[in-house]
Order: C-alpha cells, then structure tokens, then sequence
C-alpha cells in the first residue's frame, strides 16, 4: 500500500493539476540547453559569449530567493551550479507568476538568457525565458536536516545522490579508477574479454554461491564466484595476458568491507609467476592512485599510507609469528594448533579445518595493523588449491595477497598448471571439507582437460574494485562506494 500523501506532496499535484489546466505539459518531451552550467561559466570567464548572446541552461532548481519583483535562483546539472536572475518586467507578469506560484524546489527547469556577473562577483543568467521540464511531486529532504540517515541513504540512493554533492564525487572517482585501471593494462598489452557469469560449475574462489535455475534446459548454474578457471582456459587457447572486470556474486554475510554482489578485477599472465605479479601491482595501484588522486600518497581513516614502491614483503609464516608469537608450521593439524590457538587468548571456531585456522589468525591478528602496503606472501598449501607449490617447501605455495589500510585488497598465485596435482588438490578438497562448506573447491573436470591440452606458467591476480575505491575516497563501508548496496527488506 502507498504511503499517504503529506500536505507538501497534495500541494504540488495540485499544481500540476492547475498546469495542465492551462495547457502547460509538465514533462514535455525534449530540452533544448545549448551549455551546461560548467561550460557557460567558463564561456563568460574567457570572454567567448557575445555582448547579450543568449545561452539555455538546464537543470534542478535548488535554491529560490523571492525578492519581489525580482528574483534570485540557482539551478544544478551534472556539472555543476548556476544563479539566474529572473525580472518580472523582462519575463512579463505572466511568466513571473508562474515561476512563483508553479515551480518548486527540486523541478527540472530551462532558463534561457544573456550571462553577467553581479555585483558581489557571481556568474548569473539573466533569464529572458524559463520552462518546465519535469515538474517533481516530492519535496527534497532539508540539506542539512533530511537526508542523514544511513541506511535511508542507501536504499534511496537517487536522494543522496541529489542533495548530496559529496556522495556523486566518490562514484565520480570510482569510474576515474577504473579506467586508470583499463588504461595501465591496455598500455601493456593485456586483452580485456568476457567470461560467463551463470556457470554449471563455480569455482576459482572459496566462497558459497547463488544457485538459480534454467527453466528450458531444467538445469541448476551458479553465478560466478570468481572469473579464474575461464580465464586461464584462455591461456590455453593462446593468449598470453587477458583480464577482466565484472560482477561477482558470494552468498555471505553483510559487513563494511563485503557485498554479496561486487566488482572484480582478475588478470592472468602467461610466463610471468608472483614475484612479476607481485611487481606489476605494486605499479599498477600507484599508478591509478597518480591518475586519480594526483599523488601516491593518501589520508585512510586518519592514517598517511604512501603507495610508492616497493612495498613491504613478509611471509604469512614470519608475519603471524611477529604478532602472536605462533609459529603454525609447528602445529600441522587442526588439534594442536586449535589448543596453541586457545592458550594465546585466541577464541577457533569449532571443528575449524587447519586452513582455516591460519587463516584466522591472519584475519584476526595481523590484517588490523597492515597500514601501509604489504605484501604477505607465501599460504599454505591446504588453502590454496590453485596455486603452485614452491620449489623448495612443498607444504606452502607461491601465492601472496595484499594489504592496505588495514584491510585485505586483493590476492594472487603463482598458478597450478599440472593437471595431474590440480585433481588430486580438487580431490583433497573434496575430502577436507564438506559440500556445504565455503572451502570447498568442486570438481572441475572441463578445467581439467583444459589444462591436460598444456596451460603455459602464469601468475594470476585478483582485486575487489569496491575496497580499491574504499581506500581512494577514503571511506570506511563498501556501502558507500557501491551505487545500490544489498540491503535487508523492510519488514
């Protein structure tokens, strides 16, 4: 049932009401603005526009100061704001009274006239003429007392979005940093491509998926969970540097720094291993933090991070021993290093798999104070399926995942490419971990032949675009960088 309407809202269908009346259409079919308002102040400052030359502008109406018979208003379009000065003996009385009486903060409006500057200094269109262009039935919230809750922001972005100039910069940024990204791959020769997002068999991540049904071929698929095993199937087929960026989708939990739905970057790199991955992203963030920001060196949460490489490096083993004292290569199953756990304060979830244990102590322990960049490198080879063994410790793989800002931004490997050792990792999954469990990894037997065809050494990369713009505009929710963030339905 629709909410009743408030007095504000009668008032202005009675206004459109009165509107059509006198043959006014309320939301006529076309605009004709000639300058935005960014531009035509621009044209005045440089002296482009012609003594009188008239310019139509477009735009919301924000602000209305009645003084008479003269008035004063600012409308706003995705450039910016402008004022406009409206005469009762230049527009006529006809044309005054029906901006008085009929327009109302918030409608779309087109001024046309000449441009000049007042006398405190401000750029100001001189309206000769002034039409509708959407008239709007709700009133805007108050700037300064409307619009301040959290979660009414995000569920009614469109309103943030409106009064709030601060929240359209952050998406503003946020395609910004996206290309950045594009561009820096482009430049080096990386193909972008397209990979299926409804797939029969997820995989590429640890992470519960959404499962959705299709009807005609009576078949359940996932929405992906990551893009990984498509794209290094493309490095079987012969390209050598291929990324992506797209939807994934993990059916888990709501937090400040997780979205069931969210952007990914993922890139593989044929030849290259981790220690060239680990090279190219260090370039790479720096680099979309000069384009943007105009420095690699930023403001998070109040702390000064620099981007600049290189980047501290430091294995998971040395990194969790510094801060726990722990050392878990010295407790190999989930029993004993369960009890360690528990005598160092620490609090394991019960029936805790090895893996995930060390991961908890990662998590819990050393994650919160990795401020500047940092690369952890080195995971076990339990958590870490799809990554290659090293050469010289066959219980650990060439895999890092790094850290700013206290928070995890993305994560890499050295990737598996014998099929032989990739099964039997599928099957030890398999056996570690039950269905239902996010570990799991299933039984990709079309990777499989994939990869018995020959798959080149790479290194493979993936980062969440969300947290990458968290730390670029300084926010502390994955909320606020995300236009339209899952929220609970209201009950």
């Amino acid at each position: 049932m629709s909410e009743p309407l408030t007095e504000q809202e009668i008032v202005r269908r009675q206004k459109l009401e009165r509107l059509r009346q006198k043959g006014i259409d309320p939301y006529p079919t076309r605009a004709h603005r000639t300058h935005t308002a960014a531009e035509a102040i621009v044209a005045f400052e440089q002296g482009e526009l012609a003594e009188e030359q008239s310019v139509t502008l477009t735009g919301r109406l924000m602000a209305i100061r009645i003084m008479g018979k003269a008035s004063f208003a600012h409308i706003e379009d995705g450039s910016g704001r402008i004022q406009f000065y409206i005469r009762r003996d230049i527009v006529g009385d006809k044309t005054y009274e029906f901006f008085r009486r009929d327009l109302d903060l918030g409608d779309f409006i087109e001024v046309t006239g000449p441009v000049f500057r007042t006398r405190t200094g401000e750029i100001t269109v001189n309206v000769h003429q002034i039409r509708l262009l959407a008239k709007a039935l709700r009133p805007l919230p108050d700037k300064w007392h409307g619009l301040k809750d959290v979660e009414t922001r995000y569920r009614h972005r469109y309103v943030d979005l409106m009064v709030n100039p601060e929240v359209r910069q952050i998406f503003i940024r946020r395609a910004q940093i996206v290309r950045a990204l594009r561009r820096f791959l482009d430049e080096r020769g990386f193909l972008e491509v397209e990979t299926p997002i409804l797939q029969p068999i997820y995989g590429g991540a640890a992470a519960r998926p959404f499962i959705t049904h299709h009807n005609q071929l009576n078949q359940d698929l996932f929405l992906r969970i990551s893009f990984e095993l498509y794209l290094k199937r493309l490095l079987v087929g012969g390209y050598e540097k291929v990324y992506e960026i797209g939807r994934d989708f993990r059916n888990e939990g709501i937090s400040f720094k997780h979205n069931p739905e969210f952007t990914q970057l993922e890139f593989y790199w044929a030849y290259a291993d981790y220690e060239q991955v680990m090279h190219l992203t260090e370039e790479m963030i720096s680099y979309v933090a000069q384009e943007v920001l105009g420095t690699t060196k930023l403001i998070y949460q109040g702390d000064e991070i620099d981007l600049t490489p290189p980047w501290h490096r430091i294995t998971l083993r040395e990194a969790i021993k510094e801060r726990t004292g722990i050392d878990y290569v010295q407790y190999p199953t989930a029993e004993t290093l369960a009890a360690v756990m528990r005598e160092h304060g620490f609090q394991p979830q019960a029936k805790a798999t090895w893996g995930k244990l060390v991961d908890h102590l990662l998590g819990n322990a050393v994650e919160p104070y990795l401020i500047q960049p940092t690369f952890i490198l080195d995971y076990p080879r339990d958590i870490s399926p799809l990554a290659k063994k090293k050469p010289d410790d066959p219980t650990h793989v060439e895999r890092f995942e790094f850290f700013i800002g206290g928070m995890e931004m993305g994560n890499a490997f050295t990737e598996l490419n014998d099929p032989l050792d990739q099964e039997q990792r599928f099957l030890e999954m398999r056996r570690l971990y039950a269905p239902e469990d996010e570990e799991a990894h299933p039984m990709d037997e079309d990777y499989l032949l994939a990869q018995r065809y020959g798959m080149p050494p790479n290194g493979g990369f993936g980062m969440g675009i969300d947290r990458l713009t968290m730390l670029l505009t300084d926010q502390s929710s994955i909320r606020e960088v995300i236009l339209f963030p899952h929220l609970r339905s209201k009950g």
